[in-house]
């Protein structure tokens, strides 16, 4: 009869409930931490500093909080994809996935969560260092539910990534949660270009949640995640990938327009959007296209600006 010690240990080493054909779940995987970091990823919460820092050209400390405030929420990312990726594995989804945090940590549940919520606990602190110092607090405000919704996004028996919201809780979070936190930290008050800005970014993260459904379906599936693509089918969630990325093109296009970038930032902008848009028009748009193209477009804009 085990211990009352080693059940506890069982329940950290949970093998998910299928398939047993699972060639992830069937193999000593050996994965090291650098295999699982996956730099790219970061880039949806990099990219909208990026985009205020194009639209304010902030100087001095406002620049500094926007540093700050950005490696705090990349941080705050970290930690949600090890909770994604613990929470993927209890339930059973996408757990043929190869470059999993919890193959990283040997499989072991508790190691990932404890992982995640140092990730969690350091991004919070820093940001909220950064607003005690820029005397911004008035910001946590919207920015504490925010980080709640993070939190549901990937913690309980039935966390909101399973169910209908995941995707408007990732737009909310990414959209008004990350730009519009990040452009309220440097300074600046709510106006056009900021919802604009909000609405490119949240249908960009959006974007990138919906490219990656498809090679999930199956296991989504027999897990209940009841992701878009689950609910609606291979063809219609890249449908809405393309519809969204248009969308984020646009909604940045108009955000240069209200800040008068100058007319050669905003036609080298429309000419990119549309040259990235077009290229792809007879294929679908997966994950790296999006980030490659809209890493392209804006350090082509911040080159641009500094030249």
């Amino acid at each position: 009869m085990p211990s009352g010690s080693a059940r506890r240990c069982r329940r950290f080493l949970r093998r998910p409930p299928y398939p047993p054909d699972n060639k992830v779940l069937n193999q000593s995987v050996k994965l090291k931490w650098w295999q699982a970091l996956n730099p790219a990823i970061y880039l949806i919460s990099i990219l909208p500093g990026v985009a205020v820092w194009l639209l304010v050209l902030p100087s001095g400390n406002s620049l500094l909080a926007l540093l700050g405030a950005t490696l705090a929420v990349t941080l705050l990312q970290h930690a949600i994809n090890l909770l994604n990726d613990e929470a993927d594995w209890r339930l059973g989804a996408d757990i043929e996935k190869t470059d999993s945090w919890v193959l990283v940590h040997h499989r072991n549940l508790g190691l990932v969560r404890l992982h995640g919520w140092l990730s969690f606990l350091g991004g919070a602190a820093l940001g909220l260092g950064v607003l005690v110092w820029s005397e911004r607090l008035g910001i946590l405000i919207p920015a504490v539910p925010l980080v709640v919704l993070g939190y549901l996004y990937n913690s309980g028996k039935r966390p909101l990534s399973y169910t209908r919201l995941g995707e408007w809780v990732t737009g909310l979070c990414y959209g008004p949660g990350v730009f519009g936190g990040l452009w309220l930290v440097t300074g600046q008050s709510v106006n056009p270009a900021m919802l604009s800005g909000a609405l490119a970014f949240g249908c960009l993260a959006v974007a990138l949640l919906l490219a990656h459904q498809p090679s999930q379906m199956r296991t989504d599936r027999l897990a209940g995640k009841q992701s878009f693509a689950v609910r609606y089918g291979v063809e219609i969630t890249y449908r809405f990938v393309r519809i969204l990325f248009l969308m984020f093109l646009l909604a940045w296009a108009v955000a240069l327009l209200y800040q008068q970038a100058g007319l050669v930032t905003t036609g080298v902008d429309i000419l990119l959007s549309c040259a990235f848009f077009v290229v792809r028009l007879k294929k679908n748009l997966d994950s790296k296209y999006l980030l490659l193209s809209s890493s392209v477009l804006f350090i082509t804009l911040a080159l641009i600006i500094r030249s």
